[in-house]
């Protein structure tokens, strides 16, 4: 079950670079129609060139989720669990959605908010991935909540604010020039306003993140999770610095695709934190056992 929830996540990650790639060689109308890529043929045509093998290799890749959607259904079948079930037929359902907002995308000719949607919906796949991923490898026990209440509203706020740079980040590239296609329309924002309000989100997801890291070490919080905290900091910086670098000169094509690639690695390792401060035991918790919101006793505080 792992294994298969892992290469799904993985390759709803891929997803969204290979999205990337389609925009960024302005393949995005190299199928100019769906769900054909032509008026007569579901497949592309020598005379369709480059663009035409680009956009409709992005489109093979739901396949290749779907697939792996059906396997990861199959396993959860097999484990008659009935968490990763629902999430298993959750993601399932996911990726043929995902699909048909991709071809409104092609239908509108890259209608900017659309081409924003189909991001967006990426992002809420590779949630549902994670947790998968994540439910597969616990028991079904009630939670445990490994550190108080506090810290974990500011886990929460953190995942929210890391939510709203990546949605922001979705409204700059609307604004951007790289369209997918030469003839896409832009959504008319201002490129420099919309990227001062990313950045702003960005440092205060930044400074969020490192609060959260200094309160789990202050309050001797699991290793896992100050771990997971420190990699999103990380993850935060190098994805910030790959964000600067590619606005100060002119938005190069390799750094906007590693720059998407990050968007997908800072929300997994937000996940990750979020996930990072609960587990389950492996057996359901005994009637005369603590209730499920109180929190675990502390382990002795992290030194330097």
């Amino acid at each position: 079950m792992r294994p298969l929830a892992l290469a799904s996540l993985v390759a709803n990650v891929g997803l969204i670079v290979t999205g990337a790639a389609v925009r960024l060689t302005k393949s995005g109308l190299g199928c100019p129609t769906w769900p054909r890529c032509t008026e007569d043929s579901y497949t592309t045509t020598p005379e369709m060139g480059v663009h035409g093998v680009i956009e409709f290799g992005n489109r093979l890749l739901t396949f290749v989720l779907v697939a792996l959607a059906f396997a990861c259904f199959a396993a959860a079948l097999a484990t008659r669990r009935r968490a990763l079930i629902v999430l298993s037929v959750a993601v399932a359902l996911g990726i043929p959605g995902q699909g048909v907002v991709g071809g409104i995308t092609v239908l509108t000719d890259l209608n900017p908010w659309v081409v924003g949607l189909h991001f967006i919906l990426s992002v809420a796949l590779i949630a549902g991935c994670y947790a998968l991923w994540r439910r597969a490898g616990e028991g079904d026990g009630k939670p445990v909540r490994l550190v108080p209440a506090p810290i974990r509203h500011l886990a929460w706020i953190t995942t929210t604010v890391s939510f709203a740079v990546i949605a922001a980040g979705v409204v700059v590239t609307g604004s951007g020039p790289h369209a997918g296609d030469a003839n896409a329309k832009r959504n008319g924002l201002d490129p420099e306003t919309v990227s001062q309000i990313h950045a702003d989100l960005v440092f205060l997801l930044i400074g969020l993140s490192v609060a959260l890291w200094f309160a789990l070490r202050a309050l001797g919080a699991p290793r896992a999770a100050i771990r997971a905290a420190a990699v999103l900091i990380a993850v935060e910086l190098g994805q910030g610095v790959i964000g600067f670098v590619q606005y100060f000169t002119n938005l190069p094509v390799l750094l906007v695709a590693a720059h998407m690639l990050g968007s997908g690695l800072v929300w997994t390792s937000t996940l990750a934190v979020l996930w990072s401060l609960r587990e389950r035991p492996a057996v359901p918790a005994e009637p005369s056992t603590a209730p499920s919101d109180e929190v675990r006793p502390l382990t002795e505080p992290v030194t330097a």
